[in-house]
């Protein structure tokens, strides 16, 4: 079974899915990469709560405006533009690159909804699988290579930090922490500033309005130290606009 982006939303980066198994896929073998291709143009990537405290140095971290927030790396101001990656997919060498992005074009997902168990699935549109010369096999006879191992590991270890990431957005739901977001950056020279909206943020003034209780709790289960990486990664946004304003 293939799920296309015609019969199903895909996650970001996916165009088709199709579970991975050793009869249809025996001769498989996945290449590594220096580029990015799928992250080209790509202005926002979501982020893990695992990974705040390396991603804060190089990304602004937001939230979504949907209904359900995700965490964002930010890594353009504007739809379709990404100061990080290059339009070949070149990455910039002191960017952080989120683990959404790194299992790409793998990942696990429920073949049918509603179901518990998640089945290890590709992009067969990918070039970085195939039945290439080089690279490494995806299976070892009818049996998962240690490559496919690695990767399902990833792909598990992935899982459970989105559903930590997952009990975070509602801790800050539940305290009503989310507002609006806004930035606003004054351009050198005499030029009228440039704001951006769009997202949600977790602001100073909601913050400082909770209970010294909530605060404490928010404290224990390691939620405020991610509030405040998230706040101090804010910073970065100038960094974004002046990277955005040369290639401009």
């Amino acid at each position: 079974m293939t799920v296309t982006q015609d019969n199903q939303t895909l996650p970001l980066f996916y165009r088709e899915l199709t579970p991975l198994n050793s009869d249809a896929h025996r001769a498989l073998r996945v290449r590594t990469t220096d580029k990015a291709s799928w992250m080209a143009n790509q202005h926002a990537v979501p982020i893990t709560t695992e990974e705040f405290a390396k991603a804060q140095r190089s990304f602004p971290i937001i939230f979504s405006s949907a209904d359900e927030a995700v965490p964002l790396a930010l890594m353009g101001l504007n739809e379709g533009s990404n100061v990080y990656v290059g339009g070949d997919g070149s990455i910039n060498s002191e960017m952080y690159v989120p683990a959404y992005a790194r299992r790409y074009p793998f990942l696990l997902a429920r073949l049918q909804p509603g179901e518990d168990t998640l089945s290890l699935c590709l992009d067969p549109t990918s070039d970085l699988v195939g039945e290439f010369d080089d690279g490494e096999p995806l299976f070892d006879g009818t049996e998962p290579s240690e490559r496919c191992k690695s990767i399902l590991n990833f792909c598990e270890q992935f899982e459970i930090a989105a559903l930590q990431t997952t009990a975070f957005v509602d801790l800050l739901v539940e305290h009503d922490l989310l507002t609006e977001g806004e930035f606003t950056i004054q351009p050198d020279g005499d030029g009228p500033p440039s704001t951006y909206r769009g997202f949600k943020m977790v602001t100073d003034e909601k913050l400082n309005a909770l209970s010294a209780k909530a605060l404490a709790t928010l404290n224990k289960s390691g939620a405020l130290r991610l509030i405040h990486l998230h706040q101090a990664s804010l910073g970065v946004v100038s960094d974004i606009y002046t990277l955005q304003s040369r290639a401009a």
